[in-house]
């Protein structure tokens, strides 16, 4: 059964505003998240040049903000989650294969993602999130996801170093 856009536009808001949502109240475990003083513009400048310098190659950016937006009026919602928000999504060839060689489980970590965005409560600060790549202690990939993370770790250190 094939149900009408409107319905499905606001299965997918809602579920990606849960995901998005949890996953900020479980930020002490599976998210990485640091802030910065400064405009969305350029902190998101900033993330872009980190990934870039590594040779690395954006294939998405997700206008999660926006999005919420958009859906939010569809779903009778008034309230106003971010000024901003994108995310930002990537991948490295050499580090996600080393993680699926030594475990094709792994999968499920790629491709990066950084989340910028900024609260309505207070505009000049940007936030940047990203999910930390943990795997099970039994899985051979652990070692090459600790490696991703290292690096989404850098991207994060140098973009807010700018």
């Amino acid at each position: 059964m094939k149900f009408p856009r409107s319905i499905r536009a606001r299965v997918l808001a809602g579920v990606v505003a849960s995901a998005f949502l949890f996953s900020a109240e479980v930020a002490a475990d599976d998210v990485a998240l640091r802030s910065k003083r400064g405009s969305f513009e350029d902190v998101r400048a900033a993330v872009v040049f980190a990934i870039e310098n590594r040779g690395l190659v954006i294939n998405t950016v997700s206008h999660v903000g926006e999005m919420l937006e958009r859906t939010g009026r569809d779903l009778g919602s008034t309230k106003r989650i971010f000024l901003r928000a994108e995310v930002l999504e990537f991948c490295s060839a050499s580090l996600s294969r080393r993680a699926m060689e030594a475990d094709p489980h792994t999968i499920a970590f790629c491709p990066y993602t950084i989340a910028v965005y900024v609260l309505p409560e207070d505009p000049g600060l940007v936030h940047l999130a990203y999910r930390k790549p943990v795997a099970p202690p039994s899985s051979r990939g652990a070692v090459a996801l600790d490696e991703v993370e290292g690096l989404l770790s850098e991207i994060v250190g140098e973009a807010l170093a700018q």
